[in-house]
């Protein structure tokens, strides 16, 4: 077996070379002094070819000429001038172009598996570098099963894995890795980091179970509140219903009510704010108030069952009156309160001493979108005449 220094050594030492290349400047850049002498290695703009062609010195050149000659040369030599070409390009960080060079070098189908193996890992490595981690992990995988204790491919196997969030998966590659390099110290530390994110993501898991249990037990205890209290929710119309078909079916049974957790209380995704059952067991409606001679609104987040309208009209209408109300007339004693009952097109009226629970049992009352709403106009105003005028009211 090949000790672990040995192995690092090998691929042509190219995770030597990248830790030093990110500590130097690029060298490569054509400059005012060297263009000329750069130009003339590019193979398009040669003046004069070289007697004898360097691979590093002219690696495009070698490449055509390879090409040229690659009849007169075995699937090992073509591999392995393909495994240089990539290796040059990699260097570069054209990590796309070495996928090309190390992919033509496997389609040559050496019979080398020492090349196979390190143009797979050397591809892994490419393909890591712009973040295809799957595409990496299979190469890894590929090279693993070629030489299973191939050291480059193992790390990258691990890498891979942690980078996917398979972290049971990478501690398996580290398992199987130590035994061939029981003391290499890169697979001890990745090891250690595997352990650290599967133990982490375990507790995460354990931790979003349990929010999501107890998120599930507050809303069963909500409905099934709203369920004891008789009120009745209004699920959004869906595509091929009518309306009074979603009206029959929210009225008439308690299955429907139970079906409502996601649709009959929608309002929080609207309105920031959501019915809920505080420790006493008390129930808090978000409530909006229309008042259409001004096309105002008002919203109350958090409105408690026990309540009575006057408490918040009080609030709203008392000292000081709202900017839009020009005419002073909005104050509590001569203001009137209605629903509107869809099915039947009834407006109700509400006595401002009701409770919200008394208002939303009655047996006309549908919560709809998870917010009661109610209709606020002034007694004895010209605009309530003109907009109650043609329209059935009635009271509690």
């Amino acid at each position: 077996m090949a000790s672990s220094e040995a192995q690092y050594d090998s691929d042509d030492g190219m995770d030597e070379f990248m830790d030093k290349f990110k500590t130097q400047r690029y060298k490569n850049a054509f400059s005012e002094n060297n263009w000329e002498e750069e130009f003339n290695k590019v193979p398009m703009f040669m003046k004069t070819a070289p007697e004898e062609i360097d691979p590093n010195q002219y690696p495009e050149l070698a490449c055509l000429q390879a090409i040229i000659h690659d009849e007169d040369r075995t699937p090992e030599e073509i591999a392995r001038s393909l495994k240089d070409e990539g290796n040059v390009f990699f260097k570069e960080k054209n990590y796309q172009k070495a996928i090309v060079a190390y992919t033509e070098g496997l389609k040559k189908k050496c019979g080398d598996q020492e090349v196979n193996t390190v143009l797979l890992t050397n591809r892994a490595a490419a393909h890591f570098h712009l973040g295809n981690m799957r595409s990496a992990l299979n190469d890894a995988a590929a090279a693993k099963r070629i030489k299973p204790d191939h050291l480059k491919a193992l790390i990258r196997g691990v890498q891979c894995c942690i980078e996917l969030r398979n972290h049971a998966e990478a501690l398996q590659w580290c398992e199987e890795a130590l035994k061939a390099h029981p003391t290499d110290k890169k697979l001890l530390e990745l090891r250690a980091a595997a352990d650290k994110h599967k133990r982490a993501a375990e507790r995460d898991a354990r931790k979003a179970k349990a929010k999501e249990k107890k998120l599930h037990g507050v809303k069963e205890a909500l409905l099934a509140a709203i369920k004891d209290r008789g009120i009745k929710l209004l699920q959004p119309v869906k595509s091929g219903k009518r309306g009074s078909d979603s009206e029959d079916e929210a009225e008439g049974s308690s299955a429907a009510i139970s079906e409502l957790s996601l649709d009959g209380l929608s309002s929080q995704e609207v309105t920031g704010a959501q019915v809920f059952l505080d420790e006493q067991g008390s129930l808090h409606w978000p409530v909006l108030f229309l008042y259409p001679e001004h096309q105002q609104s008002d919203f109350i987040s958090a409105f408690c069952e026990s309540n009575c309208f006057m408490d918040h009209l009080g609030v709203m209408f008392g000292e000081e009156l709202p900017p839009w109300d020009t005419d002073r007339k909005y104050h509590p004693q001569n203001l009137q309160l209605y629903f509107e009952d869809e099915k039947t097109e009834t407006l109700r009226q509400v006595h401002p001493e009701t409770s919200l629970l008394k208002v939303l049992q009655h047996k006309r009352f549908f919560v709809k979108g998870g917010t009661p709403s109610f209709i606020i106009l002034v007694n004895g105003s010209p605009f309530k005449k003109q907009f109650l005028s043609g329209k059935k009211t009635q009271g509690l």
